[in-house]
């Protein structure tokens, strides 16, 4: 099948819960994938009761946006019983689409949730149009590409499988160690089941050595310096190589994060918005680096481009701490006359430049040159988490704005 360059991909943005779902939809996904209270591969984030993913697929409705449900876990055997109900349930609430990955799960979500379309998880890992093509047979609309498929081979699997099946891949966010995710690490460490949404990530975590006739001497890992957290991938960047992406048949573009904040999930997605939107009329020019600074602005590892383009991806053994450029200071509540009422989330004074991000525009700055307490006493600093800032501006700011500062 020969893509179409003329037809944007799908954005496909996060949702922990119901603020980071607003993000996503506001901030320009086309879809939004969420998790359920069970059967998900994510149990940090707050996730949605039947009734609240209800309300979650009325509001993507609303503005035009779809919503997939993650049903991929690998279930045991004592809770097949309540998965039909689940999945009925999912159907009902108006979910477009179930990800799945467990061949028992598809089946029984073809039964008991016939209207919904099924998208095959990355845990399956397919990186072969056999593959590929068996999920079609089986009845699902898409296949979520292992992270592992270079872009040389997703254009083999674009040629190589029926036109009715979407191909859709990671373009940000972070890399497992192990195989598109299969991963014993945490089960072995912590009991923590990460093929069941409760990965602890002892993959980020700093190692040591011990010989045995020497249990109270602890050995570096260190070799010509290149460090001891021997599992640390780094984050995946593709926003500069949507092109390539599209040109090699992925029909959607998905970025990594349920369990992110909201102010990660507007920041990320935002960025993408534009870099498609951008590509779509100058497909030939690169990226403005204004965009690309965008994803500087979040908490993130070092950045690479995975496995897209060959060889091996990222890696940084001597660390595994987040790069912070920029901190979140405020967010905006709403205008009261002359002035912005905000909610303080990091420390920031007067005089202080703020950059700020909302919907419908491209991130501006304004200086900070007046503010007040909420008893409209003048303020040189806002010190306290969660304090009202009231802030006197002319600035075009609306409700929701996410105003953050440089600081690296």
């Amino acid at each position: 099948m020969e893509q179409n360059m003329n037809r944007k991909p799908e954005l496909l943005s996060p949702a922990g819960d119901m603020s980071r779902l607003r993000a996503a939809v506001d901030y320009g996904a086309d879809a939004v994938y969420l998790s359920g209270k069970s059967f998900g591969m994510r149990s940090a984030p707050a996730n949605f009761e039947l009734e609240e993913m209800a309300e979650a697929a009325g509001y993507c409705h609303r503005h035009g946006v779809r919503l997939y449900v993650a049903c991929n876990t690998l279930p045991r055997n004592d809770e097949l019983e309540s998965l039909p109900g689940f999945l009925a349930g999912c159907a009902a609430s108006g979910a477009d689409a179930l990800i799945v990955s467990d061949l028992g799960v598809l089946a029984m979500a073809k039964q008991y949730a016939p209207g919904v379309e099924l998208h095959v998880s990355t845990q399956t890992g397919i990186v072969n149009y056999a593959s590929a093509a068996a999920c079609y047979e089986l009845g699902a609309s898409r296949v979520i590409l292992a992270r592992e498929v270079p872009l040389s081979e997703i254009r083999g699997i674009r040629d190589h499988t029926p036109v009715g099946l979407e191909l859709e891949a990671f373009v940000h966010g972070a890399m497992c160690v192990s195989f598109s995710g299969r991963c014993l690490l945490s089960n072995y460490m912590t009991g923590r089941d990460s093929n069941r949404g409760q990965c602890a990530q002892p993959c980020r975590w700093e190692y040591t050595l011990i010989e045995k006739e020497r249990p109270d001497r602890e050995f570096t890992l260190l070799q010509e310096e290149k460090g001891a957290f021997v599992f640390n991938s780094n984050d995946l960047r593709m926003i500069e190589h949507i092109p390539a992406m599209v040109r090699a048949g992925v029909g959607s573009l998905k970025i990594e994060g349920r369990a992110k904040s909201a102010y990660y999930v507007a920041c990320i997605t935002g960025a993408y918005r534009r870099a498609i939107d951008f590509f779509a009329e100058h497909p030939d020019e690169p990226l403005p680096p204004e965009i690309l600074r965008e994803t500087e602005k979040i908490s993130h590892r070092e950045y690479s481009t995975g496995f897209y383009f060959g060889g091996e991806p990222g890696q940084t053994t001597d660390r595994s701490q987040y790069t912070r450029q920029y901190e979140l200071v405020a967010i905006a509540q709403g205008r009261e006359g002359k002035y912005i009422r905000l909610t303080q989330r990091n420390r920031f004074f007067r005089g202080d430049t703020v950059d700020v991000l909302q919907p419908g525009t491209a991130p501006f700055t304004v200086p900070v040159e007046e503010m007040f307490s909420e008893d409209l006493e003048p303020i040189a600093v806002a010190p306290h988490a969660e304090m009202t800032v009231l802030w006197k501006t002319d600035a075009p700011i609306t409700p929701g704005a996410f105003l953050r500062i440089k600081r690296g």
